[in-house]
């Protein structure tokens, strides 16, 4: 099983580079071309809502993109480190921001799961790996 991880200062022009790099490492591990664009679509919105909750919350810490090729799966999990409660004050529109961010992941992504990791929320996704694909 190899894994790639990436962190990044919580600044909105990194994740450009991280929906890149997992697009990436997606293609290499043998993830189907036809969902790639849904891929780094769901990338960019679990990382552009990692960096929000970092400066919501005046986090300094990076982001975790962790992308790791299994046998039959890849999975990409995003990491935040802004604490296990994830949402706004009421009334501030961080609510909605949040519910629709996750919103737009799960309508992309068939295997999600949103959770709390050791210093924030984790979202985990995962794509089948095509076994036409797959290099000996």
């Amino acid at each position: 099983m190899a894994t790639v991880e990436l962190r990044f200062s919580a600044l909105p022009e990194h994740v450009r580079t991280a929906r890149l790099v997992a697009a990436a490492v997606a293609r290499r591990a043998g993830v189907d071309e036809s969902v790639l664009d849904e891929l780094r679509l769901a990338v960019g919105e679990a990382c552009s809502r990692a960096v929000a909750l970092h400066q919501r919350n005046g986090v300094d810490g990076a982001v975790r993109v962790a992308l790791t090729e299994q046998e039959k799966r890849f999975l990409i999990e995003v990491a935040d480190e802004a604490g296990p409660v994830h949402t706004g004050a009421p009334g501030s529109g961080a609510e909605d921001d949040d519910a629709l961010g996750l919103a737009v992941i799960t309508g992309l992504v068939e295997d999600v799961e949103v959770g709390n990791g050791a210093d924030g929320g984790v979202i985990r996704m995962s794509w089948p790996v095509s076994p036409a694909s797959l290099t000996v």
